[in-house]
């Protein structure tokens, strides 16, 4: 007896990708606003609270914001929903099992555990967001792990 693959896209995810999108977009927005406007007027903060932390202004860390909570998890929805067969992608795929998309996902929510947590670090709570991002890349993280997320992504044999 053959195993069924899943070919339609579940609710969980569709819930998935509108958790990486949403973020993503967060990151497009929110990144510029530090590193064009680096002394953090744009986003209404100050230097002052990156006191103790090895940065002086807000360009490096509205860089990694912009490409790591903001173009990768945008880009990964799209390999999510296109699956796209990206050599390079492939190249770096760890899980070899599983079409990039799922791997990069669960990377997504991955990093936005280490963002949010050395943020919290280096500044200390800050803002009611950051359990709502460490939740929000837990969700991440357990949505990739899901059985049928999983099956939907297995890469053919």
């Amino acid at each position: 007896m053959t195993k069924k693959i899943q070919t339609s896209r579940s609710l969980a995810l569709w819930i998935l990708f509108l958790l990486l999108l949403v973020i993503g977009i967060s990151g497009m927005i929110s990144g510029p606003m530090l590193f064009l406007s680096p002394e953090g007027a744009l986003m209404k903060l100050s230097v002052d609270v990156l006191k103790g932390t090895p940065f002086t202004n807000f360009v490096i860390p509205g860089l990694v914001l912009f490409l790591f909570i903001g173009a990768f998890p945008i880009m990964v929805g799209y390999g999510l929903l296109r699956q796209p067969s990206w050599r390079w992608a492939e190249a770096i795929n760890i899980c070899k099992k599983y079409h990039w998309s799922w791997t990069a996902a669960w990377a997504a929510g991955v990093i936005m555990l280490i963002w949010i947590v050395v943020e919290t670090a280096l500044l200390g709570y800050i803002s009611f967001l950051q359990p709502v991002i460490l939740l929000w890349g837990i969700a991440i993280i357990t949505l990739t792990l899901l059985p049928g997320i999983r099956r939907y992504y297995l890469s053919p044999a």
